[in-house]
């Protein structure tokens, strides 16, 4: 690990402000991927910022019937809170099927968020990864590994995101609130936060330099059924190779782009009285898959199926 010096600042604007005027800094929360990043020497924060005490850690009702959830909530907090069990089931389904107890007792929501990919080839400093350096080059293009994105890859990078949360809450119409050093504060949809690769896939979210996410809003229940599945490896402490998010007739896909998917097709042929195969089959359609990873199109398909059957999306159109 490489030296870094450390800050707890009090308050958010002097937290802010540290981020914004030391070269290299980077927030801490919980720490559950930025620390191990560290000691692989992916990530090397010259100052690490402590927000870890800042009142950002509560679960607030709004005026408009839906949630706030402190960007310091953590995820154990938000799956056990009885509103959002009762009112938003796929995101507590989606946040108790990822990770550990213990981690998940220290994740945060916005740290979940900002995870990085778990791309073998990332991870491995001895291979190239555009992510890690930009310009290096993309091994799992062409490589053994079969977690790779199916939607939305380019030639500079093929990897997934990791997280379960990001599924739910882009199914569920989520906003995020951020906040700058300079006082600026921004609200963006949850669908657009995320950024496909493109040429620069290093750049992974619509953040600014120096911005905090500071909560994350949901808006009032959807009509209809909740479902989050995921499929893994193995049956706890895994992540995806593919899951699905439904809230009524909003659908997201995980493990299959750089970003949570929404299925618009999908959506869109449900509107027009398709069933759930036909509507999966219409996703589908524009996937691009790289040989190693074309299990995904059948097991996307049948567990997209399965959610919107169980859910009874489209039933009413």
């Amino acid at each position: 690990m490489k030296p870094f010096t450390y800050e707890r600042p009090g308050d958010l604007t002097t937290a802010l402000a540290l981020a914004a005027d030391i070269p290299g800094a980077r927030f801490l929360a919980g720490g559950t991927n930025l620390v191990d990043l560290m000691k692989l020497q992916i990530e090397q924060p010259t100052h690490l910022v402590d927000i870890s005490r800042l009142p950002l850690a509560e679960i607030e009702d709004t005026p408009e019937g839906g949630l706030r959830l402190g960007a310091m909530t953590t995820n154990s907090q938000v799956a056990a809170d009885p509103r959002v069990r009762a009112r938003y089931p796929v995101l507590a389904q989606a946040i108790l099927s990822g990770a550990s107890g213990q981690l998940r007792n220290k994740a945060t929501t916005a740290g979940n968020l900002l995870q990085r990919t778990r791309c073998a080839y990332f991870y491995d400093t001895t291979k190239p990864c555009n992510k890690r350096e930009p310009g290096a080059g993309c091994a799992a293009i062409g490589g053994i590994y079969a977690n790779t994105a199916i939607f939305g890859a380019s030639e500079a990078c093929v990897a997934t995101h990791p997280s379960d949360m990001a599924v739910a809450l882009t199914a569920l119409d989520a906003k995020i609130e951020t906040q700058s050093g300079a006082g600026e504060a921004r609200v963006l949809a949850m669908d657009g936060f995320h950024r496909l690769p493109g040429d620069t896939p290093h750049i992974e979210t619509e953040l600014r330099p120096a911005e905090m996410i500071t909560a994350v809003v949901l808006p009032p229940p959807p009509p209809g059924g909740q479902i989050y599945r995921k499929a893994r490896e193995r049956a706890s402490y895994a992540f995806a190779i593919g899951s699905v998010a439904v809230a009524g007739g909003k659908v997201a896909l995980g493990a299959v782009a750089h970003k949570p998917w929404r299925a618009e097709a999908a959506e869109l042929a449900l509107e027009q009285g398709a069933s759930p195969a036909e509507a999966m089959a219409a996703e589908l359609k524009g996937a691009r898959p790289d040989g190693h990873n074309d299990f995904k199109l059948k097991l996307m398909t049948r567990l997209g199926a399965a959610c919107l059957t169980t859910t009874g999306a489209g039933d009413d159109q």
